[in-house]
């Protein structure tokens, strides 16, 4: 056996989701709808936050999976099957914004709710308590407006290794594997992007006010 071929076994054995791609190389019925099922409305939630359009963050979520299953065929496991997945989705979701001149138009409240997840990127990583009264409910609606608006004003590159590292649970390497970068450049960034977030929302956090 090749050192190839060990390493595909390798990360077969570790990586349900690597199986579950391989079945879909072999035109196993049902395997690729189970991928989209697992997948599809992580994708969707990443190339919101990315993008800012639902229309737009589902069309290009299509477009991963039709690039996933044209290349079906010639797939072999390099590596786990999120850092693949999330590799398509990234370089489709940044050639989408340079092709747009990168103005997102973020467009706050479209789509399912997002505050659970929103709350990852808070500096503290959690939100307020969630309260019956209205007044609560109309603040964490609020405070989900603030954190996505501190999200959109990151770079992309900030703002995509946030969402992976945040949402998706990806260590500094698995991030770097997915936007071609060294785990200390990934770290750095990310430490940026932290700090960048967190100058943005202490203001808000303390007094309770919007920034103006």
């Amino acid at each position: 056996m090749s050192n190839g071929d060990s390493l595909e076994k390798e990360i077969e054995a570790r990586d349900p989701d690597v199986r579950l791609m391989l079945q879909v190389r072999d035109d196993v019925q049902g395997a690729f709808e189970v991928l989209v099922e697992r997948y599809q409305h992580r994708l969707v939630g990443l190339m919101y936050h990315m993008i800012g359009r639902m229309e737009e963050a589902e069309d290009l979520t299509q477009d991963v999976f039709l690039r996933i299953y044209k290349a079906r065929k010639g797939y072999r496991p390099r590596a786990k099957f999120s850092t693949w997945i999330f590799t398509i989705a990234n370089n489709l979701a940044m050639n989408h914004l340079r092709g747009k001149g990168r103005n997102p138009a973020l467009s706050l409240g479209v789509g399912g709710d997002s505050t659970g997840t929103l709350a990852a990127a808070t500096p503290g990583g959690r939100l307020t308590s969630r309260e019956g009264t209205p007044s609560a409910q109309m603040r964490q609606v609020e405070l989900s407006d603030v954190v996505r608006e501190a999200l959109d004003e990151l770079g992309d590159d900030q703002k995509i290794a946030v969402l992976l590292n945040k949402f998706e649970g990806m260590s500094y390497a698995e991030i770097g594997d997915v936007m071609g970068r060294s785990e200390a450049a990934v770290k750095s960034l990310l430490a940026r992007a932290r700090n960048e977030l967190r100058g943005r929302l202490e203001p808000y956090l303390k007094t309770g006010q919007r920034a103006r």
